[in-house]
């Protein structure tokens, strides 16, 4: 009788846990078809506006729709369209594991300070010319970027491994990062030519304007790249989830694996920053709405951070062409517009959790 017992728990749990997954894949496919059309509403919006027909036709059968139409969605608002969506999916995958591995709820690139640190970088390059690897003076500015993240990355990993320090510290260093990085942004301005001044105030507001297929390509490349690696790490990065003291009794490298996955969010951070500009909030907001319908197993929440990340930044690339007619608007104040309440309702959610 026990073992019939056993057998129907067992059986009962199988199938409990099939319907999750099924959920979790149900949701994943429908992220997918609302990015597929955000990204058709994209490209079809602008001064001359096309149908979702019209942009699907021009897609799949390029030959049987007008010049005018192929031009358009080609060359001008199709490489702007992915570059939303390889940005949003880079800044939200790099979101979701630095929340993983710092245990911070408000981990991200841009309130930690390394999406600061890379547009620094990447000013650096601009302005004054300095590479600080001579040896790519061609890619100097994404190189830039890169590095001046991994440095900022790097102080947060070793800060977060002191002994004695909080979430709350990290956060605090996090913000004191943010303010010294645009500090020194700000007296690169100051300094700044006045067509290096134009490049680098692109950054500080963010832009997909100027988004073409090469570097596309490099983002894209980049999140192909990271995805797979993390998805080699999923177990090791959700036992995480539960302690260190708890993953490292499953056998996990805590603190390589800590340094691996920091280094690959630098990676993740910096290439869109010195492609776009400074773009806040998707790092944070895109992990957070994944985590809330599919949890914290990094199977289902690794795709769900990026499919989540890709489409607000998609929707928000729509939305800056549409709230004032004629203009499109820099993509990073929207995001902004859009983050900061959803920032404030996190502060105040675990505040009272506190209490």
């Amino acid at each position: 009788m026990a073992v019939m017992v056993d057998e129907e728990l067992a059986a009962g749990g199988s199938a409990q846990y099939r319907a999750l997954a099924a959920r979790r894949l149900l949701f994943l496919g429908a992220m997918l078809g609302a990015l597929l059309l955000s990204l058709a509403l994209d490209m079809g919006l602008g001064p001359a506006r096309y149908t979702i027909g019209e942009v699907i036709s021009a897609i799949v059968s390029p030959s049987t729709v007008s010049d005018q139409l192929r031009v358009v969605i080609w060359d001008i608002r199709m490489p702007i369209a992915l570059m939303a969506v390889t940005v949003g999916g880079c800044l939200s995958l790099a979101g979701a594991q630095m929340q993983t591995i710092l245990a911070n709820p408000l981990a991200s690139p841009f309130t930690l300070g390394i999406s600061a640190a890379a547009g620094f970088g990447a000013a650096l390059a601009l302005v004054g010319g300095v590479a600080i690897f001579p040896a790519a003076l061609h890619y100097m500015v994404p190189i830039n970027a890169f590095l001046m993240a991994m440095l900022a990355s790097l102080f947060i990993y070793g800060a977060s491994n002191l002994r004695g320090v909080t979430v709350e510290t990290i956060i605090l260093l996090g913000i004191a990062l943010v303010f010294t990085f645009n500090a020194l942004l700000a007296l690169m301005q100051y300094l700044a030519s006045e067509q290096a001044l134009a490049a680098v105030v692109f950054w500080t507001m963010g832009s997909l304007t100027k988004a073409t297929w090469s570097k596309v390509a490099v983002t894209g490349a980049v999140l192909l790249f990271c995805a797979p690696l993390f998805a080699r790490q999923a177990w090791a990065l959700t036992a995480l989830r539960l302690g260190d003291d708890k993953a490292a009794s499953f056998g996990v490298n805590v603190k390589r694996l800590r340094l691996e996955t920091l280094l690959l969010v630098s990676l993740l951070a910096a290439i869109p920053v010195s492609f776009v500009g400074t773009i806040g909030f998707v790092g944070l907001v895109g992990p957070h709405i994944a985590r809330m319908v599919v949890g914290e197993d990094q199977r289902f929440f690794l795709p769900a951070s990026i499919l989540c990340g890709a489409l607000l930044l998609s929707v928000t690339s729509v939305v800056s062409k549409v709230l004032l007619p004629g203009a499109i608007l820099p993509i990073g104040v929207v995001t902004a517009l859009v983050g900061v309440p959803f920032f404030f309702s996190l502060i105040f959610t675990n505040r009272r959790k506190a209490w």
